[in-house]
C-alpha cells in the first residue's frame, strides 16, 4: 500500500526505527518491532546510516520484514549524498522485489573524510530520479523552523515546493518542540502551493545528551518549558524520561485537536516510550 492513500481515510499514525550499530546483530531490533507493532502504526519507516551498501541491506532486510512478516507498511529511508545514479537504480530495483512501495528521498548529511557523490545535489534530483525509473511513493523530509544549511524560511520552502513538483506525495517534519513553529510553517506552506499532507514529528526526550545531540544537528529550537523540564531533572533519568513522555502528549494532543494530517513518532527504538504515548492519544486518532 503506498502510504499517501492512509492520509484520505484517517489522522496518521507512524514510527521510525533505525538499524542495529554496525557490528551488531541485526535480530537486536526485531523485538523493538514486536512491541511497536502490537501499536498498530499506519507504517514504519526505517533510516539508513552513514555509507556503503551495507547500510543499503540493513533498511532492506527491516522493511522487507515490517511489511511481509509484521504485515505493517514499510518506507524505506534513502539519501543520494553519497549514491550513485547507478546504486539508486540497484536498490530501487531491490525495494520493488521486496514489495516495498514507500521511499523517503532524502540528500543525507556529508560524513566526514568521504567525497559526496555529483549524481544528486539535492534531494528534489532525488525525488525526480526515482519519480521517472519507479512506481513508489516519495516522501520528503520537510523543517518547521528552517534547514539548517537554508539561507532563510523562505528559500528553504521554495525549494520544499520544487520537492512537490518533482513528485513528493507527502512530508515528514524534522523535530520540533514549538507547535507554534510548525503552525506556522504550515501557514508558509499552504501560501506556496503546498499541499500535500504534511506528517508533525515528534521526540520524546529520554536524556539529555540525546537531546541535545539532535538540536546541535537539526537546529530546533527550544522553549523555556522545555529547557526548564530538562535542567529540573537531567539527573534524575525515570523522571525526566517520564517528564518527556508527558511533554510528548501534550504536543501531540494540541496538534490533533488542531486538525494535523498525521504524527510520526521518533520512537528511538524505544517502545516503552512509544506505547505510553499511544495509550494516552489513541482514543484522538479519528477517520475522516
Amino acid at each position: 500500500m503506498k502510504t499517501s492513500s492512509l492520509f484520505q481515510k484517517k489522522t496518521v499514525l507512524s514510527f521510525e526505527i533505525f538499524p542495529p550499530k554496525r557490528n551488531a546483530p541485526i535480530e537486536t531490533v526485531y523485538k523493538t518491532l514486536d512491541e511497536l507493532c502490537d501499536l498498530h502504526p499506519d507504517f514504519i519507516s526505517v533510516t539508513y546510516g552513514a555509507g556503503g551498501s551495507e547500510n543499503c541491506a540493513s533498511t532492506l532486510k527491516i522493511a522487507s520484514d515490517i511489511k511481509n512478516k509484521y504485515h505493517v507498511e514499510s518506507v524505506a529511508h534513502l539519501p543520494c549524498i553519497n549514491l550513485t545514479k547507478e546504486d539508486v537504480l540497484k536498490m530501487l530495483e531491490e525495494f520493488k522485489a521486496e514489495g516495498i512501495e514507500n521511499i523517503l528521498a532524502l540528500r543525507g548529511d556529508p560524513v566526514p573524510d568521504l567525497e559526496p557523490k555529483k549524481d544528486f545535489r539535492y534531494a528534489s534530483d532525488l525525488v525526480a530520479f526515482i519519480k521517472e525509473h519507479g512506481d513508489f511513493d516519495i516522501i520528503g523530509a520537510c523543517y518547521p523552523e528552517g534547514h539548517t544549511e537554508a539561507e532563510n524560511m523562505v528559500t528553504d520552502i521554495i525549494h520544499l515546493r520544487e520537492k512537490i513538483d518533482a513528485g513528493a506525495t507527502h512530508l515528514i517534519s524534522q523535530l520540533f518542540f514549538d507547535n507554534q513553529c510548525f503552525y506556522e510553517f504550515l501557514e508558509k506552506s499552504k501560501i506556496a502551493g503546498i499541499n500535500v499532507p504534511i506528517e508533525a514529528g515528534i521526540m520524546p526526550v529520554t536524556n539529555k545528551k540525546q537531546i541535545e545531540r539532535m538540536v546541535t544537528l537539526c537546529g530546533a529550537s527550544l522553549p523555556s518549558k522545555f529547557a526548564k523540564m530538562m535542567s529540573r531533572y537531567e539527573h534524575n533519568p525515570e523522571a525526566l524520561r517520564d517528564a518527556g513522555i508527558a511533554y510528548a502528549i501534550d504536543q501531540i494532543v494540541d496538534l490533533l485537536a488542531q486538525g494535523v494530517d498525521g504524527i510520526h513518532l521518533y520512537t528511538m527504538n524505544n517502545p516503552y516510550v512509544a506505547r505510553k504515548i499511544c495509550e494516552a492519544v489513541q482514543n484522538m486518532i479519528t477517520e475522516k
